[in-house]
């Protein structure tokens, strides 16, 4: 099984070539919004590295969002031109679920952050219930302040974090904030992966050609939670 893991739902973008025993190939760079130049270049490099044609591959995981319109657009857009003339299956996997996926062995509640611009940001929690890992608190737009005012027992939080908002945390909730170092809280495409390779073990795939990107946004009068899922999530 060789899977090319794209994700492109934030200015921090990411590949993978991921095989059942081995991470062959990862590559993590921040983008300005020029997803739809950078990354098909970047694929074919990765490829051409290991000799693959895309005929080789077994599958191609996407990340669905929430994230940027363009850059989710870009990923997505750019798995579709690959999977569909080599009939290649297809998985997409919610952005947040691979921001919290490294965590899912913590005894706290996981928050997963990614940047959503103007002071916002899309947040879901994550924790281990009876020996299950589950998302408890949906995907939302949100602040770091509205995340403060609802946490009152200790929780880990990961993502998209830079150093003045895990100040903010560290400010206002004291030891129930716990913040990993900018490395091990970052997305990774080889997360992406290997949750899609568990979704291939059980042959849940999406249709290329219904999935759709998973956006935030906020019914009137409520809070703003995710909307948008793909076949088979």
């Amino acid at each position: 099984m060789m899977i090319l893991a794209i994700d492109t739902a934030t200015s921090f973008a990411g590949l993978a070539l991921w095989e059942e025993d081995h991470l062959w190939a990862e590559e993590a760079w921040h983008t300005h919004l020029n997803h739809s130049v950078e990354l098909m270049p970047r694929i074919q490099r990765m490829l051409a590295t290991h000799r693959l044609g895309v005929e080789r591959l077994t599958a191609i995981a996407v990340a669905l969002g929430p994230g940027s319109f363009t850059g989710v657009r870009a990923g997505l857009a750019a798995a579709k031109g690959l999977v569909l003339p080599y009939r290649i299956p297809l998985v997409g996997v919610s952005t947040l679920d691979v921001t919290a996926y490294p965590f899912q062995h913590s005894d706290l509640p996981v928050w997963a952050v990614i940047s959503a611009g103007r002071g916002r940001i899309g947040a879901a929690c994550y924790q281990r219930l009876e020996g299950a890992w589950r998302q408890v608190v949906a995907p939302q737009l949100t602040t770091f302040d509205a995340l403060c005012a609802r946490t009152h027992t200790p929780a880990l939080f990961v993502g998209e974090i830079v150093a003045a908002e895990a100040a903010l945390l560290h400010r206002r909730l004291g030891d129930k904030a716990v913040v990993p170092p900018p490395a091990l809280r970052s997305r990774r495409a080889g997360y992406l992966a290997e949750l899609a390779a568990a979704r291939l073990a059980n042959n849940d795939v999406d249709d290329a050609m219904t999935l759709a990107p998973i956006y935030l946004q906020a019914p009137e009068g409520h809070a703003l939670v995710a909307e948008g899922s793909s076949a088979g999530q």
